[in-house]
């Protein structure tokens, strides 16, 4: 049985943009890449001091299970030379799982939803442009609702996504 998940893609080094098309090349592993958002230029949320970041939203049907999916993600990073060097700082590639279908995990290194979406612009508004119906399952709200009650951001929208 198929999930879909939505997962969310940063880089802010080097060139952002094809780093987070290998990105989604690498998730197409993990099953069918069904909709990509169009990638949005972020100012640094928590430490300010470093390179904005380029973020979009990926929905994938997979097989695989929350854990096994997180394994594929974290090899996806290394592969791509993620160091995990500085919390919050730049980084080449960062993917977070963040909703798997209707599902609640609360695991050592493994939360979904993820625990912070609901509170990041960079996150939710690529998220409510290619799904604006998906529900957070602890909230009960849509993305187009928990988007509608941010604080408006710094984000710059670049280019437009579609479905695969």
């Amino acid at each position: 049985m198929s999930e879909l998940v939505y997962l969310s893609l940063g880089s802010n080094v080097g060139d952002r943009s094809a780093r987070l098309q290998e990105a989604i090349k690498g998730l197409g592993e993990a099953g069918n890449v069904v909709a990509v958002s169009g990638f949005y230029e972020t100012e640094p949320v928590e430490l300010r001091d470093q390179p904005w970041f380029l973020n979009c939203v990926v929905a994938v049907e997979t097989g695989l299970s929350p854990a096994a999916l997180l394994t594929k993600v974290l090899a996806i990073e290394q592969k791509m030379g993620r160091l995990r060097v500085k919390d919050k700082g730049p980084r080449s590639i960062d993917i977070d799982i963040l909703l798997f279908g209707d599902v609640v995990v609360d695991e050592q290194g493994l939360k979904i939803p993820h625990p912070a979406m609901h509170e990041r612009r960079f996150v939710l508004e690529p998220l409510a442009e290619i799904a604006p119906e998906a529900t957070h399952p602890e909230l009960g709200k849509t993305a187009r609702e928990l988007l509608a009650a941010m604080p408006v951001g710094q984000i710059v929208k670049l280019s437009s996504g579609g479905r695969r």
